[in-house]
């Protein structure tokens, strides 16, 4: 029952990050499976928000939270509308999104270096955002293989946001 070591701020951005993504819910249906994932991606990003936020706030340390959203959010949303597949609103949100994800973890690893330690719970959670990245990457193998698929934007952004776990896997990989 606490957030202690959680940044709010990669919350925030992750929840963003799903916003910007799934807003082709209101305009393509592709499966009942894919609507429903991501509907429970958008509840749990701003649930997760909410119970820092407001359900947890006096375990949150928002003194070491301190990392400047918008020297994020401006590169991106610059880069969003320069390097795109489309020219059409969706399309660069899709792209932001892409693009916010992979430096969305910046300010929860911002936090663990200033405050030089991270809670076992916290680093089992990058752990497992890592994870996450690498089955993505383990998919973007598989689809180029099967079906000669490559996205070079989210290729691209993917190895980013891996680089920016490297160090991390280092550490809890030694500790």
């Amino acid at each position: 029952k606490s957030c202690a070591g959680i940044s709010g701020k990669s919350q925030i951005l992750f929840a963003l990050v799903f916003t910007t993504r799934y807003l082709d819910l209101f305009t393509t249906f592709i499966s009942v499976y894919n609507t429903v994932m991501k509907v429970i991606f958008l509840i749990c990003a701003y649930v997760t928000v909410y119970m820092i936020y407001v359900k947890f706030r006096r375990t949150f340390d928002s003194e070491n939270d301190s990392f400047r959203l918008e020297f994020l959010l401006v590169p991106v949303t610059g880069l969003s509308f320069l390097e795109n597949h489309s020219f059409t609103p969706l399309e660069i949100l899709w792209t932001f999104s892409i693009y916010l994800e992979s430096v969305a973890i910046l300010p929860q690893l911002f936090m663990i270096s200033k405050t030089g330690e991270a809670e076992t719970i916290t680093t089992h959670y990058l752990f497992f955002l890592g994870l996450y990245r690498a089955l993505y990457i383990a998919n973007w193998v598989w689809r180029y293989y099967t079906e000669n698929f490559y996205d070079q934007i989210a290729v691209v952004s993917g190895v980013v946001q891996t680089i920016f776990y490297c160090d991390f896997f280092y550490l809890y990989v030694t500790k």
